[in-house]
């Protein structure tokens, strides 16, 4: 069936890929490659954690059968398959503890789609320098925040996980880029990438296929751009079809004007030049947990240090939310596995009281019927915030924490954006030492120090081959 109806923004899919394939390392501004090179380490700390973790292993096994031709290095894990599989379990490793990075307004996670296909598919080439993948990245980055923006939460409250819808995009630009496809073969990866677009928010319930979201959209990006490259055709408007294109089936209120908005003139050949750069919107996880809930764990975190709070004194927690939030994730806990905890606000909310943390160590197996934080949940309300919900979609993961003391004491805090946002950001060094963190179990230090060492002069490599073997060496499975 076609429409007769207008295109949602006339030739948007077609723009995007000019962009991408224009787009050169000397185009971008220097504040975003040094925000690219962070999101490269963050999001390699995530893989390398995530390969220790049981749904990465599964999947990992799932690819070793394949028996694929060994040329792109499974992170963390001490072997190579394909780019497409390695982009798959890689991809899958990246998003496997909900500590990889956020870009707010698209709802994606691209350092987990990003960075495992730059680097198996430039790996699988040979002598692809640091700057070429930086460059792929940030394409990656660019395209698919956009295709994300211009979805809207509407997709989300429709019950699709962005990670593996518009993150297919993500991986589609960044392949393409790293393959050097030319503007019509780069849209018509877009256009294959779109109809590849899948996953279901119903996964963050306790299933392990929410990771898998991930992999797959990493290994769909793959697919797209190296069947575009051997002249196989994709949806050329993908994005603006108004009957069966991405944003007209995915989302009942898209904001189409977001995919182009700031991208410059790249559609008429200015060499890729963009006005708004959406890789300086993302932003950096302190906690293990879904992004949603950082600004209340960060306030409940902040009333307890400033006031002498410990767990033991309070009452009652009241937390004040916005309408996606709490839909996300003030549903009631019932530890049904490592997912649902860390996508559940209350479980959250209790480890911060409890720990003063909520980072790998409170989302083990072991903890999920911990007594004391069942005990604590019970102590825990959630609302929608009226005034949260006012401020609009650039607020959704504010929060209003109020806490009742034992002894009647009440204190409350505002929280408008989490520690880790754009707005409130990490510092580089707290970025490294985030790295340092997630790593510490898995492997040692002079290895980590290595890859810090190597990410921090990642511009200056000719060849990423050369640290391909710190990345590929089998990080220790955790007990």
């Amino acid at each position: 069936m076609s429409s007769t109806q207008p295109p949602l923004l006339a030739d948007a899919t077609r723009d995007l890929a000019r962009f991408g394939a224009a787009l050169r390392y000397e185009d971008i501004p220097a504040d975003a490659i040094a925000r690219i090179k962070l999101s490269l380490l963050d999001s390699l700390g995530c893989c390398l954690f995530g390969a220790t973790l049981p749904w990465t292993q599964k999947v990992a096994a799932l690819a070793e059968q394949e028996g694929a031709k060994p040329v792109a290095t499974l992170i963390g894990l001490g072997r190579k398959t394909s780019a497409s599989l390695a982009a798959l379990v890689n991809g899958t490793s990246g998003h496997a503890f909900e500590l990889d990075d956020i870009h707010k307004e698209s709802i994606v996670h691209a350092g987990s789609i990003a960075t495992p296909v730059a680097l198996g598919l430039a790996e699988a080439r040979g002598k692809i320098s640091g700057r070429d993948v930086l460059t792929a990245m940030v394409a990656g980055y660019e395209i698919g925040h956009r295709v994300g923006n211009a979805a809207t939460m509407s997709l989300f409250f429709r019950g699709f996980h962005p990670q593996g819808t518009s993150g297919a995009f993500v991986a589609a630009a960044t392949a393409a880029r790293m393959l050097n496809l030319d503007a019509t073969q780069f849209q018509h990866a877009l256009g294959m990438a779109g109809s590849q677009a899948g996953g279901l928010m119903a996964a963050q319930e306790g299933a392990m296929v929410k990771r898998f979201h991930s992999g797959r959209a990493a290994q769909s990006g793959v697919y797209a751009a190296q069947l575009a490259s051997q002249g196989f055709t994709g949806i050329l408007d993908v994005l603006e079809a108004p009957y069966g294109g991405y944003l007209s089936t995915y989302s009942d209120n898209p904001n189409p004007s977001r995919l182009t908005d700031g991208l410059g003139n790249a559609g008429l050949g200015n060499k890729g030049h963009s006005t708004t750069w959406e890789t300086l919107n993302v932003g950096y996880k302190p906690h293990a947990s879904v992004t949603s809930i950082h600004s209340a764990l960060d306030a409940l975190s902040e009333l307890m240090k400033e006031h002498g709070i410990k767990a033991g004194d309070i009452a009652k927690v009241e937390t004040g939310l916005s309408p996606m939030t709490h839909v996300h994730c003030a549903w009631e806990y019932k530890a049904q596995g490592v997912t649902a905890a860390q996508m559940n606000l209350y479980y959250g909310m209790a480890v911060i009281a409890l720990d003063g943390a909520a980072f790998t160590e409170q989302f083990r197996e072991v903890r999920l019927s911990d007594p004391q934080i069942l005990d604590f949940i019970s102590h825990i309300t959630a609302y929608v915030d009226p005034e949260i919900e006012k401020m609009g979609a650039p607020f959704r993961h504010a929060s209003r924490v109020k806490i009742t003391a034992r002894n009647g004491n009440v204190f409350e805090k505002l929280s408008l954006h989490r520690r880790g946002s754009p707005e409130n950001p990490l510092s580089p060094e707290e970025v490294v030492h985030k790295f340092r963190n997630v790593v510490a179990p898995c492997m040692d230090k002079a290895a980590a120090e290595k890859i810090i060492a190597a990410v921090d002069a990642f511009e200056t490599l000719t060849d990423i081959n050369a640290v391909m073997p710190l990345l590929g060496a089998a990080a220790r499975r955790l007990e």
